[in-house]
């Protein structure tokens, strides 16, 4: 066969190809996927500097999401009814059922009574951001509304974010906060990620796909099966991985339960009450324990209403901090802290150097992960060290992060030579 002929036959091909795909997908094609993956990826700049305004969150007189418009609602059928017509799907999700009421009954049910304490808000800033508040289900099979909640992947918090996702919309990630834990920042980043996911895909089903385990995975599969909905990817089990295929299934799952528990045999939920609280703006760094004496009330409370503080204190980086304390505390807080002198307000340990002491010297003789050295002194250097200086430990009690702990195995690791 002629070159020239060879030329004629690729160039039909290629054009039959994009007609074919084109077709197939409309604006779900692959050229518009990559398109908008190109679009999701980029730096969004303008929404790193997000910083949440609100003064006290209390009882509200008419429901946030009654109250939405039309436009903010989606037909509950839309996102999670639509399986039942797929029997592969059908099945997936009466398994996940079947798991939630049985095997891991007590846990569904505990995750359901936290989620008292934070859907209310979470819902409203879905709707705002004019998405199916019916999303607010999602962290349910994320975390169980645990503020706390660290995977083995680090993903933390109600919304399970990694670092990098959450940095790039908007949160605050250091040695001090750890904004991914608080759940009206993490909703507020989760509602402009998922609605970046659906611009991107035009399905919930598949944003909620790529949520799992990232666009670019959800993109590549798409485009090796050719499929263009989420339960046709669910039959292709070599291009996602087992997690991936069946978040959706346990999603549809955990959301119908969570709409009509009693149905499900789940009838004695005690929901925890709505965590309300006033914000106050304070001269940072305060110990949590003054914090919590100036509100009259206890640690835990303020550790409760603040998860993204991960020390003991506010952060000392900080000039000033909006602190959150019990809704109705605000005007004895404000008196009872002016009351304190401001060197009591806040805690080191001072630790004077001695010739030939190192920084892992010291962290070992305290008990405190040399990383914890290293953020409370950023101007120490270790072939710096010199005697009679001054360096700040935790107070007594200190317990470490869990990147803490991370950041020290990994460096042990980097360290161990390899076989």
């Amino acid at each position: 066969m002629s070159p020239g002929l060879k030329s004629i036959i690729s160039g039909f091909i290629i054009v039959f190809i994009i007609i074919f795909i084109q077709s197939a997908y409309g604006d779900n094609s692959i050229s518009t996927l990559e398109n908008k993956f190109d679009l999701i990826t980029n730096d969004n700049s303008s929404d790193q500097n997000h910083t949440l305004k609100t003064e006290i969150l209390s009882d509200k007189e008419e429901d946030p999401v009654a109250s939405a418009s039309e436009e903010d609602i989606y037909d509950l059928k839309v996102l999670i009814h639509d399986y039942d017509s797929n029997d592969l799907a059908v099945r997936a999700v009466e398994r996940h059922i079947n798991t939630f009421t049985n095997r891991l009954r007590d846990r569904f049910s505990l995750w359901l009574s936290r989620a008292g304490m934070y859907i209310d808000t979470m819902k409203e800033i879905l709707v705002k951001n004019g998405l199916p508040k019916e999303l607010v289900f999602l962290p349910l099979i994320e975390s169980g509304f645990n503020t706390n909640a660290y995977s083995r992947s680090r993903a933390v918090g109600p919304w399970q974010f990694i670092a990098s996702t959450a940095k790039k919309y908007g949160l605050t990630i250091n040695w001090w906060i750890d904004e991914r834990r608080d759940p009206v920042k993490s909703t507020e980043a989760a509602a402009r990620y998922l609605k970046d996911l659906y611009d991107m895909f035009n399905s919930w089903h598949l944003a909620m796909a790529a949520y799992n385990a990232g666009e670019g995975k959800v993109l590549r599969a798409l485009r090796k099966t050719r499929a263009d909905d989420h339960w046709t990817l669910l039959q292709k089990k070599r291009y996602l991985k087992r997690e991936t295929r069946e978040y959706v299934p346990k999603f549809v799952a955990a959301s119908l339960i969570a709409l009509e528990p009693e149905k499900y045999g789940f009838e004695d939920i005690e929901y925890h009450q709505p965590v309300e609280f006033s914000e106050v703006e304070i001269e940072s760094p305060v110990d949590l324990e003054v914090i919590a004496r100036a509100a009259e009330t206890d640690i835990q409370t303020i550790r409760l209403l603040n998860p993204e503080l991960k020390r003991w204190c506010t952060p000392p980086d900080q000039a000033t901090y909006r602190i959150r304390i019990p809704a109705d505390k605000k005007e004895i807080f404000i008196q009872n802290l002016l009351s304190i002198p401001k060197e009591e307000r806040y805690t080191v340990k001072i630790h004077i150097v001695k010739r030939g002491e190192t920084i892992a010297g010291i962290a070992k003789k305290y008990k405190i992960p040399e990383s914890v050295i290293y953020a409370l002194n950023p101007e120490i250097k270790e072939h710096a060290l010199k005697p009679d200086i001054e360096i700040k430990l935790p107070p007594d009690g200190f317990k470490p992060d869990p990147d803490d702990l991370k950041k020290k195995r990994r460096s042990y690791r980097r360290k161990t030579p390899s076989a």
